[in-house]
């Protein structure tokens, strides 16, 4: 296997707009393969299933950024998220991570996610009520953004006059667009999300409410609690996989669909087949891409691959999970596949814990879409279509049109 890095062309948007092609030849030419990703940085992907499943659970690979021997890493995070990786139980391991997950867990748990599905349902229907009568709509800005917007903020208890500014700052904070966003605007906009998050907590502990973060406050285990900084990088933790993840999977789950009509004919006709067709979405053009971030804390061997102490290890979810080794037929969207077990929400001690809160804000939206916009189709060819670059995938814009319909009621 060569050794020579492959660039990634994060600058060329026919890479950006279907990166399975190199994705493909990647997995083909090793297991592991030497890349320079998105900032320039070097990182061996891990491109097979199997291999990619086992790296996951492999003590060696820390999620701890601070364990990567490239010191531009760190450089180029955000503030905020240098601010909190003491405190992110996203990139933590054990002991602090299973503390912080098992405090977590006792605040959001599958109950919680279960009874929100009438107000996800609600929103839904709001939302698609308002571009009905038009017969056309940008699927991203009027349903697939907001969507999660709104039930990720009542889920945190945001008052509903915060919200724009909440939303504001969020949005400044991650990648929407096609380019990458400004250090600057991130950062001012950090400055005055956390100003306002540590006046949110400080009304949680005086007036706990029914909401997450009210949770999250009086969440302890054997007289520990999160502490403030933990409580922060929560809070945008939970925006983070509860918000552009969210409106990827929605947006790309609707865009696999419009692109593949004998797909979106079945789902139409059998929609209990919903629950596997998110999962499908998942596997075939998941929300991250090319994916989940490691860091070697000594040499390891990989698929016969000596991974050096220090290096960026990338298991790539999205070149993985299209693994023909795994997957029958894998570069085919099949919404009646069966044993689908994706890496798109990882796997092991870091499984993605707002998986079902993804799930079921999808199976709402991508349901409810097809049921209410008869006729809906692409409103511009599909090459004009512009997708996220690096990180994270999904249509910036999906505009769409469909039999204009009077609303609900």
């Amino acid at each position: 296997m060569s050794q020579q890095p492959v660039l990634l062309p994060y600058d060329d948007p026919a890479f950006v707009a279907d990166p399975f092609p190199l994705y493909r030849q990647l997995r083909e030419d090793g297991p592991v393969r030497r890349a320079v990703i998105a900032g320039g940085l070097d990182a061996w992907l891990v491109t097979r299933y199997e291999d990619g499943l086992a790296a996951l659970s492999d003590p060696r690979l820390s999620s701890d950024v601070r364990d990567a021997s490239d010191p531009r890493l760190i450089a180029q995070l955000p503030e905020f998220e240098r601010e909190s990786m003491m405190s992110n139980m996203l990139r933590s391991d054990p002991p602090d991570h299973t503390r912080l997950r098992r405090l977590v867990s006792k605040a959001f748990t599958a109950r919680r996610v279960a009874d929100l599905r009438p107000r996800v349902q609600e929103i839904t229907d709001r939302l698609l009520d308002a571009v009905l009568p038009a017969g056309r709509a940008e699927l991203v800005a009027d349903f697939a953004l907001p969507l999660p917007v709104t039930v990720i903020s009542e889920l945190l208890g945001i008052p509903v006059d915060d919200r724009h500014d909440f939303q504001r700052w969020t949005d400044a904070m991650i990648v929407r667009g096609e380019r990458m966003p400004d250090p600057a605007v991130v950062n001012e906009a950090w400055q005055r999300m956390r100003a306002y998050v540590t006046k949110h907590l400080e009304t949680k502990r005086a007036r706990p409410g029914d909401d997450l973060l009210s949770a999250l406050v009086s969440a302890h285990d054997e007289e520990q609690r999160l502490n403030h900084d933990e409580l922060i990088a929560m809070t945008f933790l939970l925006l983070v996989a509860g918000y552009i993840t969210t409106v990827n999977l929605i947006g790309g789950g609707i865009a696999a669909l419009l692109a593949n009509p004998d797909q979106l004919t079945l789902l139409r006709e059998r929609p209990e087949l919903l629950p596997d067709a998110i999962e499908e979405f998942l596997r075939y053009d998941g929300p991250v891409s090319p994916g989940i971030a490691r860091f070697a804390r000594e040499d390891v061997e990989i698929a016969g691959v000596t991974v050096p102490r220090g290096a960026t290890v990338l298991v790539a979810s999205a070149i993985a999970d299209r693994d023909p080794a795994r997957f029958a037929d894998p570069d085919r969207l099949d919404i009646t596949r069966q044993d689908n077990g994706h890496l798109a929400f990882g796997h092991g001690i870091h499984y993605c814990l707002g998986a079902p809160l993804a799930r079921l804000e999808g199976q709402v939206a991508i349901g409810t879409a097809l049921r209410r916009l008869p006729g809906l189709a692409l409103a511009v060819p599909p090459a004009e279509l512009s997708w996220r670059p690096g990180g994270l995938r999904g249509p910036v814009r999906l505009p769409v049109t469909f039999t204009p319909a009077h609303r609900a009621g």
